[in-house]
């Protein structure tokens, strides 16, 4: 505190003595700080967030998250409610939202998983947005496998990239698909089946409105 880090409530705040923290840095109540963890400067540390054995650039926020044995850069943010996993690595100017999970990943500057998304055993590239609800399917049961995501790709919501797959540079994912062959670059990947309407289908049975 007297280098100029702020801690909102240090009744509430653990710091590990080995721990490193820049000026303007602000920790808030239930902080917990462990290992030789290194916080750059004007960071916030949002409550109840868990950072063990990490580095952390300047100007980044972390929202009630959990992060571990991994590297994270600078205007970045995370969470809330986020799980950085080790050996992750998040560049400069990216997202991690809500309810995100990353693994043993890296992520390009200025990519974005900003919801409820699993990121696995993946290399993400510079510009890449990651939809809503998809994943990295990278377990089979018994072995791990990669996913590759190159620059500027867009995953549509609810995709399934079953690895090992590599998404080629500029391209397209399409809502609600699972990809398991390879996607050229700037092309659009859709693997799903075609909407089909049955049109009186439920008069037809006689089915009662509840």
């Amino acid at each position: 505190m007297r280098n100029g880090v702020t801690i909102i409530n240090p009744e509430q705040t653990y710091i590990s003595v080995d721990a490193e923290i820049g000026r303007d840095t602000i920790l808030q109540p239930g902080v917990m700080i462990e290992g030789r963890t290194i916080i750059g400067e004007r960071c916030t540390i949002g409550p109840n967030s868990h950072i063990d054995n990490s580095i952390i650039g300047n100007e980044t926020t972390i929202h009630s998250s959990v992060v571990r044995d991994s590297k994270i850069g600078s205007h970045t943010t995370v969470g809330p409610f986020a799980h950085i996993r080790p050996d992750s690595n998040l560049s400069d100017n990216v997202k991690i939202g809500n309810f995100v999970e990353v693994k043993k990943s890296t992520l390009g500057e200025g990519s974005k998983v900003s919801h409820l998304s699993y990121i696995g055993d993946a290399q993400v590239g510079s510009h890449v947005n990651v939809g809503c609800g998809s994943i990295t399917v990278n377990y089979d049961g018994k072995n791990k496998f990669q996913t590759i995501i190159e620059d500027d790709a867009f995953i549509g919501c609810n995709s399934n990239l079953v690895a090992p797959v590599t998404i080629g540079k500029g391209s397209f994912i399409a809502a609600g698909s699972t990809i398991t062959k390879n996607v050229p670059e700037s092309s659009l990947a859709i693997a799903r089946t075609r909407q089909e309407n049955k049109e009186g289908y439920i008069s037809k049975l006689n089915l009662k409105k509840p």
